[in-house]
């Protein structure tokens, strides 16, 4: 990962900076707790002043974060879509890269990410992962135009299979109209003459 782009530590945040109205900000728990894949808006804010003092994930950037307690949450990852900076805590790194950022992210959660991670995290209770640790890991990288055609099929399944208000009952009728269109065609016969 470290020939594709570069590692970042975010800077100082605590919950207690936490304000009603500010510059946006994302805290390391709130990836593990609030966020998915990708995000275009924030949780959470903190003083403008303060912000501007503060490391800033991009457009495109992911936010990554590195404690845990246990090793399967270690590493996991927001790619930051909205049009706004925004600041990162200390325990998250922020990826630079030059990759679809929602492909990172999908990466991320994938066995051949994790099966890499798992022996470069360290530490007894809290478990960490370092930039320099995760610039060892191999993604694969193909054309962007297959890492958007990825993206593309895993974000139609992610809708699918995560909101069950619109996706579930989109996924049943497009299954009704294939079964009545195969029912209709199994069951029209050629009139005898």
């Amino acid at each position: 990962m470290g020939e594709v782009g570069n590692f970042l530590r975010g800077s100082g945040i605590q919950k207690s900076d936490f304000v009603d109205v500010g510059a946006g900000c994302i805290h390391y728990g709130q990836i593990h707790t609030h966020y998915g894949t990708s995000a275009e808006t924030t949780k959470s804010y903190i003083r403008p002043e303060l912000a501007a003092r503060l490391r800033k994930a991009h457009k495109g950037d992911l936010v990554i974060a590195t404690t845990s307690e246990d090793d399967e949450a270690v590493a996991k990852a927001v790619a930051w879509l909205g049009d706004e900076d925004v600041a990162v805590s200390t325990d998250a790194y922020i990826f630079r890269h030059t990759l679809n950022p929602k492909y990172v992210s999908y990466f991320f959660q994938t066995e051949h990410f994790q099966s890499q991670k798992k022996r470069h995290v360290t530490g007894t209770k809290v478990r960490r992962i370092s930039g320099e640790s995760m610039a060892k890991i191999n993604i694969p990288v193909p054309p962007l135009e297959e890492q958007e055609r990825i993206v593309a099929i895993l974000d139609r399944f992610d809708e699918l299979t995560g909101n069950l208000s619109t996706g579930l009952p989109a996924e049943i009728n497009a299954r009704r109209r294939q079964y009545e269109h195969y029912r209709d065609r199994l069951l029209t016969f050629q009139e005898a003459a």
